[in-house]
């Protein structure tokens, strides 16, 4: 309550003065300038440039979903089974069970769900062996109906193809602090006054985005085969579900201006494919951070291509190579490149 902790952290991690740090409550003198310090956090945007400056910054990308597998057959199973008081060989997961248990229940960069969900699926085998249903040195192999039984429904499911079903919805590609996720970008329109409504607890920027991805909409009306005044008796509505969720930055610029064209084509966007990048005015598509956490949570929710920004076409390097093997880039630098590459037929000069 006396300060920003960040401003001592500012001279402890300084090479060039920390080798006289002084502790002002022992009011002591340290030699620091031999120590290493190593801190993680989930976000770096909170901490100071000047506190960044000091250190040597290190992002670790997310797992892949076959890097997932292997953790959970050699390190989170026999690890479970063990704390449960399980013989190694009592369970055994068949190939679409874990599959299962990873796709339908968990979502996330990391493992830790994964491995509360094998713990309840190893507490209900030690509950059958203590109830007498199975015999101590019994085995179990676990497959999807297991799965089902004892984890209950799939809580996550694709719903890109559900989504992308009728005109007028896009799939974009988000950051967030658990690594990437897809974020789909809703547009109807009803009779009006030419009103433009946002809805999803959206950041300015991304308001902005909405509005340039509408004007340059109407300045391309007539190559995009839009009426010019299609605003004039017309309200359009764009929604971004999960709306509890704070939403912010530029990255949705050009799944906004895609949705906004399915919508007034009628043209539906292809139910595999995802998109990120900044849409300007004059339909230049900007470079965005964050491309290896997208990426991977596209490949997580089954999409098959990705468009994503010329400029971004260098950090596609950081993603892992199986999942680089599984997807389709396309690298966009204009918008008509986005919206032949996303939707189902080509628009543009039609």
């Amino acid at each position: 309550f006396r300060g920003d902790p960040s401003a001592a952290l500012l001279e402890v991690l300084d090479p060039e003065q920390n080798h006289s740090f002084s502790d002002h409550y022992l009011d002591l003198a340290y030699d620091l300038s031999k120590v290493m310090f190593i801190g993680t956090a989930n976000l770096l945007d909170p901490i100071p440039g000047p506190l960044r400056d000091r250190m040597e910054i290190l992002e670790l990308p997310g797992y892949t979903f076959e890097e997932k597998v292997h953790i959970a057959r050699n390190h989170l199973i026999p690890k479970q089974l063990k704390e449960h008081g399980l013989a190694p060989e009592a369970i055994t997961f068949t190939e679409k069970g874990l599959i299962t248990v990873i796709m339908a229940h968990t979502r996330e960069a990391g493992v830790r769900s994964l491995e509360r969900r094998v713990a309840d699926i190893c507490r209900a085998v030690a509950v059958e062996v203590a109830s007498g249903k199975l015999a101590a040195d019994g085995k179990r192999a676990i497959d999807e109906n297991d799965v089902q039984e004892i984890l209950g429904p799939e809580k996550f499911y694709n719903e890109t193809a559900e989504r992308t079903g009728i005109p007028g919805v896009a799939t974009g590609l988000a950051w967030t602090a658990a690594g990437g996720d897809i974020l789909f970008i809703e547009a109807t329109k009803m009779t009006g006054k030419g009103s433009l409504t946002l809805t999803g607890q959206l950041g300015d920027v991304m308001k902005e985005s909405a509005q340039a991805a509408l004007s340059y909409l109407r300045s391309k009306a007539d190559t995009l085969g839009i009426p010019a005044n299609f605003l004039e008796k017309t309200d359009i509505h764009i929604h971004f579900p999960a709306g509890s969720i704070p939403k912010d930055g530029p990255s949705a610029g050009v799944t906004i201006l895609t949705a906004l064209v399915s919508l007034l084509t009628g043209i539906r966007v292809r139910p595999d494919v995802a998109m990120t990048g900044e849409a300007t005015l004059r339909g230049l598509v900007l470079p965005v951070g964050g491309i290896k956490e997208k990426v991977l949570a596209a490949h997580r929710a089954g999409i098959k291509r990705i468009i994503i920004p010329a400029r971004n076409e260098k950090d596609v390097l950081d993603v892992p190579e199986q999942a680089r093997k599984e997807l389709e880039f396309v690298y966009a630098g204009q918008m008509d490149e986005v919206l032949k590459a996303a939707m189902e037929e080509n628009p543009v000069g039609r």
